[in-house]
């Protein structure tokens, strides 16, 4: 992401699911209230949309109507069972090792020799505080200020970059030291470049909203075949964990492909202890952990891939000078994003859209 004066663009893809939440809150307080074969039987705990902290223990109990009995309850959580009851008496469920985010509850139910399903949805939400770190320059190296940077990698001493805007985007091989462009591909007018990632011997690259992944040869950047998105509406950033594609699409989402046939498999949704953070751009794997771009901040988050929890967030203010860019799009637009590890040597380098400078950076925890 993207283009264009910040305030005025519309992430279809949350007002789309903002849309379905609340078709599917409404359907079911209904099946809360009635049960789907018109039933009595509702849920006495949890709330509709109740709220809790990972880790915290969730009981479930039905609220049963008097003269009414209920002869077997079975519970699932996003349908994996978490107990039964021959009765509506509560049963406890752990959230420990469980992801962010909301979460259906179901309750199938056998009542006067009649079967029935309640649903009702809860959000767990992270408890966690995150830590926050600033950083220091190590060393600064020239960045081509024409490359509106969306993807950013370091192999074999060669950074892999992928460069966003309509009749402009990229993917190249640049030099570090001096930011030169050793090889580079434009990609159809018609996308809008975004995140990409070396797995194997191809580049994977993301575009906007074209919902069309891009692959590559990584040595002659021959484009070799393109793959749909899923359930994702959008394609922000992209990294290689080793064993799966991990990619954002603007929300608190974040989602893992399959490495070889591009499938989305799962997903996390990501929270600092306020609550979800979205804008989730330019990604990067390091020692087991997501590292985030936060889209127009300048921050970078660092996310539990098994929960969603935001563990720690780096301040980069002042890392490019106060009132470098004069235009008000430019301002909006060319913003913190790029992040690239060196797993070899350790070394942790960012920059930004059409920044005239990439760092490598030591960061620590603030005094």
């Amino acid at each position: 992401m993207h283009s264009g004066q910040v305030k005025k663009i519309i992430n279809l893809s949350k007002l789309v699911l903002a849309v379905v939440v609340l078709s599917g809150i409404s359907l079911i307080i209904s099946c809360k209230d009635t049960g789907s074969s018109g039933s009595s039987v509702g849920f006495k705990f949890p709330e509709q949309g109740q709220s809790f902290g990972l880790g915290d223990e969730v009981k479930i109990a039905l609220d049963v109507p008097a003269g009414k009995s209920i002869t077997s309850a079975a519970y699932t959580l996003d349908g994996k069972p978490v107990g039964s009851k021959n009765n509506g008496e509560a049963v406890a469920v752990p959230t420990a090792g469980l992801s962010l985010g909301y979460k259906l509850i179901t309750a199938v139910i056998e009542a006067d020799g009649k079967k029935d399903t309640l649903t009702i949805n809860i959000e767990l939400k992270s408890s966690v505080k995150p830590v926050q770190y600033t950083y220091k320059i190590v060393n600064t190296f020239p960045h081509d200020t024409s490359a509106y940077t969306q993807g950013l990698e370091y192999h074999g001493g060669k950074f892999l970059e992928s460069t966003g805007q309509e009749q402009h985007s990229t993917v190249r091989w640049v030099d570090v030291k001096s930011g030169k462009v050793l090889q580079q591909t434009k990609i159809d007018d018609q996308y809008f470049g975004e995140g990409s990632s070396l797995v194997d011997n191809k580049v994977v690259m993301l575009t906007w909203q074209n919902r069309l992944g891009l692959v590559f040869d990584a040595t002659s950047f021959k484009q070799l075949s393109t793959f749909p998105y899923q359930s994702s509406m959008e394609g922000w950033g992209l990294c290689f964990d080793g064993k799966q594609l991990i990619k954002s699409d603007g929300t608190n989402k974040i989602w893992f492909l399959n490495k070889d046939n591009y499938k989305e498999e799962s997903s996390i949704e990501v929270y600092n202890n306020i609550g979800p953070v979205d804008k989730l751009n330019e990604l990067e794997y390091i020692d087991g952990k997501i590292y985030a771009n936060v889209y127009t901040k300048n921050v970078i988050v660092v996310i539990d891939p098994k929960s969603g929890v935001i563990e720690q967030e780096i301040d980069f203010t002042g890392l490019l000078p106060a009132g470098f860019y004069k235009d008000e799009v430019d301002q909006a637009n060319n913003v913190l994003n790029g992040i690239a590890w060196d797993k070899a040597g350790k070394r942790l380098f960012v920059t930004g859209k059409k920044w005239p400078h990439l760092f490598e950076v030591k960061i620590s925890p603030k005094q």
